[in-house]
Protein backbone atom coordinates (compact mmCIF):
# COMPACT_ATOMS: atom_id res chain seq x y z
CA UNK A 1 0.00 0.00 0.00
CA UNK A 2 1.45 3.93 -0.69
CA UNK A 3 2.32 5.90 2.40
CA UNK A 4 -1.11 7.92 2.00
CA UNK A 5 -3.40 5.41 2.05
CA UNK A 6 -2.07 4.33 5.49
CA UNK A 7 -1.51 8.27 6.53
CA UNK A 8 -5.31 9.15 5.61
CA UNK A 9 -6.84 6.19 7.58
CA UNK A 10 -5.40 7.30 10.46
CA UNK A 11 -6.37 10.88 9.87
CA UNK A 12 -9.95 9.47 9.20
CA UNK A 13 -9.79 7.55 12.19
CA UNK A 14 -10.35 4.40 9.73
CA UNK A 15 -9.24 2.45 12.19
CA UNK A 16 -10.72 -0.66 12.77
CA UNK A 17 -7.75 -2.80 12.76
CA UNK A 18 -6.90 -1.85 16.15
CA UNK A 19 -7.35 -3.99 18.61
CA UNK A 20 -8.06 -2.52 22.43
CA UNK A 21 -6.80 -5.74 23.91
CA UNK A 22 -3.23 -7.79 24.13
CA UNK A 23 -3.42 -10.34 21.02
CA UNK A 24 -4.18 -13.93 22.76
CA UNK A 25 -1.62 -15.59 20.78
CA UNK A 26 0.99 -13.14 21.62
CA UNK A 27 0.18 -14.02 25.45
CA UNK A 28 -0.40 -18.11 24.96
CA UNK A 29 2.83 -18.61 22.75
CA UNK A 30 5.16 -15.24 23.43
CA UNK A 31 7.21 -17.60 26.33
CA UNK A 32 8.29 -20.04 23.92
CA UNK A 33 11.07 -18.29 22.35
CA UNK A 34 12.41 -17.85 25.45
CA UNK A 35 13.92 -14.45 25.68
CA UNK A 36 15.65 -13.49 28.94
CA UNK A 37 14.18 -10.10 30.57
CA UNK A 38 15.38 -7.13 29.39
CA UNK A 39 15.57 -8.42 25.39
CA UNK A 40 14.39 -5.42 23.31
CA UNK A 41 11.60 -6.47 21.00
CA UNK A 42 10.63 -4.90 17.63
CA UNK A 43 7.11 -4.07 16.63
CA UNK A 44 7.05 -3.06 12.88
CA UNK A 45 4.24 -1.21 11.27
CA UNK A 46 3.10 -1.12 15.28
CA UNK A 47 0.61 1.70 15.27
CA UNK A 48 -0.83 1.84 18.66
CA UNK A 49 -0.94 -1.36 19.42
CA UNK A 50 -1.65 -2.46 23.34
CA UNK A 51 0.83 -5.09 22.64
CA UNK A 52 3.36 -2.79 23.08
CA UNK A 53 2.64 -2.98 26.55
CA UNK A 54 1.94 -6.23 27.31
CA UNK A 55 5.60 -6.96 25.86
CA UNK A 56 7.11 -3.91 28.63
CA UNK A 57 5.06 -5.48 31.06
CA UNK A 58 6.89 -8.71 30.26
CA UNK A 59 10.36 -6.90 30.94
CA UNK A 60 10.88 -6.40 27.48
CA UNK A 61 12.22 -2.85 25.87
CA UNK A 62 10.06 -1.94 23.00
CA UNK A 63 11.41 -0.79 19.56
CA UNK A 64 8.35 0.21 17.20
CA UNK A 65 8.24 1.95 14.05
CA UNK A 66 5.08 3.53 12.37
CA UNK A 67 3.97 5.79 9.89
CA UNK A 68 1.54 8.11 10.85
CA UNK A 69 2.47 10.51 13.72
CA UNK A 70 -1.10 10.29 14.69
CA UNK A 71 -0.81 6.73 15.60
CA UNK A 72 2.07 7.45 18.31
CA UNK A 73 0.75 10.33 19.96
CA UNK A 74 -2.32 8.66 20.04
CA UNK A 75 -0.40 5.68 21.72
CA UNK A 76 1.39 7.92 24.76
CA UNK A 77 -1.78 9.53 25.48
CA UNK A 78 -4.08 6.59 25.61
CA UNK A 79 -1.38 5.34 28.03
CA UNK A 80 -0.96 8.04 30.09
CA UNK A 81 2.72 9.06 29.38
CA UNK A 82 4.32 12.32 27.92
CA UNK A 83 7.17 11.07 25.44
CA UNK A 84 9.81 12.40 24.95
CA UNK A 85 10.15 13.71 21.45
CA UNK A 86 13.88 12.99 19.72
CA UNK A 87 15.14 13.19 16.23
CA UNK A 88 17.24 9.57 15.03
CA UNK A 89 18.27 9.59 11.56
CA UNK A 90 15.25 9.54 8.99
CA UNK A 91 13.14 9.23 11.96
CA UNK A 92 11.05 11.46 15.04
CA UNK A 93 11.37 9.86 17.87
CA UNK A 94 9.17 9.38 21.37
CA UNK A 95 9.93 7.61 23.89
CA UNK A 96 8.63 6.99 27.55
CA UNK A 97 9.17 3.77 29.92
CA UNK A 98 10.69 1.73 28.19
CA UNK A 99 9.34 1.87 24.85
CA UNK A 100 11.12 3.74 22.02
CA UNK A 101 8.40 4.40 18.52
CA UNK A 102 10.34 5.52 15.68
CA UNK A 103 7.87 8.00 13.06
CA UNK A 104 8.82 7.68 9.88
CA UNK A 105 8.86 4.61 7.10
CA UNK A 106 10.06 1.03 7.53
CA UNK A 107 12.05 0.51 4.41
CA UNK A 108 14.37 3.37 5.62
CA UNK A 109 15.35 1.57 8.95
CA UNK A 110 19.29 -0.02 8.80
CA UNK A 111 21.32 -1.91 10.85
CA UNK A 112 22.20 1.08 13.23
CA UNK A 113 18.46 1.57 14.83
CA UNK A 114 17.75 -2.25 15.41
CA UNK A 115 21.13 -3.12 16.28
CA UNK A 116 20.29 -4.07 19.76
CA UNK A 117 16.81 -6.16 18.48
CA UNK A 118 16.79 -9.93 19.74
CA UNK A 119 12.98 -10.50 18.46
CA UNK A 120 10.28 -9.57 16.57
CA UNK A 121 7.22 -9.34 16.99
CA UNK A 122 4.71 -9.21 14.03
CA UNK A 123 1.02 -9.26 14.30
CA UNK A 124 0.16 -5.87 11.92
CA UNK A 125 2.87 -5.95 9.01
CA UNK A 126 3.10 -8.70 7.03
CA UNK A 127 -1.15 -8.85 6.69
CA UNK A 128 -0.92 -5.13 6.08
CA UNK A 129 0.98 -5.30 2.67
CA UNK A 130 -0.24 -6.33 -0.58
CA UNK A 131 1.74 -9.80 -1.84
CA UNK A 132 4.25 -6.97 -4.28
CA UNK A 133 5.22 -5.77 -1.32
CA UNK A 134 5.29 -8.77 0.99
CA UNK A 135 8.93 -10.39 -0.64
CA UNK A 136 10.47 -6.69 -0.08
CA UNK A 137 9.12 -6.59 3.65
CA UNK A 138 10.93 -9.66 4.46
CA UNK A 139 13.69 -8.86 2.27
CA UNK A 140 14.44 -5.65 4.71
CA UNK A 141 13.63 -6.75 7.88
CA UNK A 142 16.27 -10.09 7.51
CA UNK A 143 18.57 -7.69 5.90
CA UNK A 144 18.76 -5.20 8.99
CA UNK A 145 18.13 -7.42 11.65
CA UNK A 146 21.33 -8.83 13.96
CA UNK A 147 22.27 -12.48 13.39
CA UNK A 148 20.12 -15.10 15.10
CA UNK A 149 17.06 -12.62 16.01
CA UNK A 150 13.81 -14.61 16.38
CA UNK A 151 10.29 -13.54 14.78
CA UNK A 152 6.92 -14.27 16.65
CA UNK A 153 4.35 -13.93 13.31
CA UNK A 154 0.95 -14.18 13.56
CA UNK A 155 -1.18 -13.73 10.43
CA UNK A 156 -4.77 -14.09 8.71
CA UNK A 157 -5.13 -16.80 6.17
CA UNK A 158 -8.83 -16.60 4.33
CA UNK A 159 -9.60 -17.10 0.40
CA UNK A 160 -8.03 -13.88 -0.89
CA UNK A 161 -10.87 -13.76 -3.84
CA UNK A 162 -13.96 -13.27 -1.32
CA UNK A 163 -11.84 -10.09 0.55
CA UNK A 164 -9.72 -7.13 -0.95
CA UNK A 165 -7.52 -6.15 2.07
CA UNK A 166 -6.08 -4.80 4.21
CA UNK A 167 -6.04 -6.62 6.13
CA UNK A 168 -4.66 -9.10 3.30
CA UNK A 169 -4.83 -13.22 3.47
CA UNK A 170 -0.71 -14.71 4.11
CA UNK A 171 -0.86 -18.28 4.08
CA UNK A 172 1.50 -20.78 5.67
CA UNK A 173 2.90 -21.80 2.10
CA UNK A 174 3.57 -18.39 1.57
CA UNK A 175 5.06 -17.52 5.26
CA UNK A 176 7.12 -20.75 4.07
CA UNK A 177 7.94 -19.42 0.71
CA UNK A 178 9.00 -15.95 1.54
CA UNK A 179 11.25 -16.97 5.10
CA UNK A 180 12.99 -20.42 4.59
CA UNK A 181 15.84 -19.36 2.75
CA UNK A 182 15.95 -17.01 6.47
CA UNK A 183 14.73 -19.02 9.19
CA UNK A 184 13.38 -22.16 10.69
CA UNK A 185 9.82 -21.70 10.57
CA UNK A 186 7.62 -23.76 12.74
CA UNK A 187 3.33 -23.58 12.87
CA UNK A 188 2.72 -23.54 16.58
CA UNK A 189 -1.18 -22.72 16.39
CA UNK A 190 -3.64 -22.54 14.08
CA UNK A 191 -6.99 -21.31 14.72
CA UNK A 192 -10.97 -20.94 13.23
CA UNK A 193 -11.64 -17.31 14.30
CA UNK A 194 -14.49 -16.80 11.66
CA UNK A 195 -17.35 -16.74 14.36
CA UNK A 196 -15.46 -14.19 16.40
CA UNK A 197 -15.05 -11.73 13.47
CA UNK A 198 -18.84 -10.81 12.50
CA UNK A 199 -17.19 -7.69 10.29
CA UNK A 200 -15.23 -10.46 8.04
CA UNK A 201 -18.56 -12.45 7.81
CA UNK A 202 -20.64 -9.18 6.56
CA UNK A 203 -17.71 -8.79 3.95
CA UNK A 204 -18.63 -12.51 2.69
CA UNK A 205 -15.31 -14.57 4.19
CA UNK A 206 -15.96 -18.30 4.28
CA UNK A 207 -12.97 -18.96 5.96
CA UNK A 208 -10.93 -17.05 8.49
CA UNK A 209 -8.03 -18.69 10.06
CA UNK A 210 -5.23 -17.13 12.18
CA UNK A 211 -1.70 -18.75 12.73
CA UNK A 212 0.78 -18.40 15.04
CA UNK A 213 4.58 -18.95 13.84
CA UNK A 214 7.70 -18.49 14.90
CA UNK A 215 10.61 -17.64 13.13
CA UNK A 216 14.78 -18.81 14.05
Amino acid sequence: MEKEFWLERWERAETGFHQDETNPYLRKHWSELGLPLGSVVFVPLCGKSMDMVWLRQQGHPVLGVELSPIALRDFFKENGQTPLELSSGKFDCLEADGIRLLCGDFFDLSRRELSSISAVYDRASMVALPPEMRERYVRHLVSVLPPATQILLVAFDYPQNQMSGPPFAVSASEVEALYRDHAEIRLLAQHDVLAENPRFQQRGISRLQENTFSLL
